[in-house]
């Protein structure tokens, strides 16, 4: 509606200035539609440039968030870093372990993303920020402009447990590629640790049943893996 006034103080002021010909009234409607016509130029400039008639409106959304990674036994969460400077990353998600496809944030200046460590359930709290007008007159005089709900910012928190690893693209390719040229290194350590924590276990109970024997061995497979594990990713986090 502000420029209906803008156009219309415009067209009315230079028809009275042009056809008004008696000086009193053409002096008062000049003064009036130029009133007008200044008034409706410097509040189109304050909404333009400082959102004039506007306040920010801050909503929040929470989604779950699952491992970006087909491995079950590692959780993890990957981005991507943009420019040299890592200054800006993508992450790469799920949201459910069924999902087949991955999400990632967006890769723009307006969106801003944190890694937080959480004892709860992994999640991500989405907070998005907007310009909305704060009235109906406000939203009749300016919402022509179309710059209701106008983005001002979006901000990502994914709150991961401590067991999560969080590698960018290229560090999650080279751990792949050594996992699989260490696998078979790694299965036949892995059988050698298991006898010998079986045996150290014999040693001091000669009795145990085939059943305390076999939690022994699956609980130290399972050490071994996540040493080994840890290991990998101790050497990939060492390059970018």
């Amino acid at each position: 509606m502000i420029l209906v006034l803008l156009v219309f103080s415009a067209v009315a002021l230079f028809l009275s200035f042009v056809y008004v010909h008696r000086n009193a009234l053409r002096l008062t409607l000049t003064a009036i539609f130029g009133l007008l016509l200044v008034a409706s130029l410097v509040f189109i400039s304050k909404n333009d440039s400082q959102h004039y008639g506007m306040v920010k409106t801050t909503t929040t959304k929470t989604t779950t968030l699952a491992s970006a990674s087909g491995n079950k036994q590692m959780n993890l969460l990957l981005y991507q870093s943009v420019g040299t400077a890592d200054k800006h990353r993508v992450y790469v998600y799920k949201n459910t372990a069924s999902q087949k496809k991955v999400s990632h944030t967006k890769a723009d200046t307006k969106v801003a993303n944190h890694v937080k460590t959480t004892s709860g359930s992994p999640r991500i709290v989405t907070k998005t920020t907007r310009w909305t007008y704060k009235s109906n007159a406000a939203k009749f005089w300016f919402g022509i402009a179309d710059n209701d709900q106008e983005l001002v910012k979006t901000t990502h928190y994914f709150y991961v447990n401590k067991d999560w690893v969080v590698l960018s693209t290229s560090q999650a390719k080279q751990f792949s590629k050594l996992m699989k040229a260490q696998q078979a290194t790694l299965k036949a350590r892995a059988k050698v640790y298991v006898q010998n924590q079986v045996k150290a276990a014999m040693v001091k109970n000669p009795t145990m049943s085939q059943a305390q024997i076999a939690k022994i061995s699956k609980a130290a497979a399972a050490q071994y893996q996540a040493n080994a594990i840890q290991s990998m990713l101790a050497t990939v986090k060492k390059s970018k």
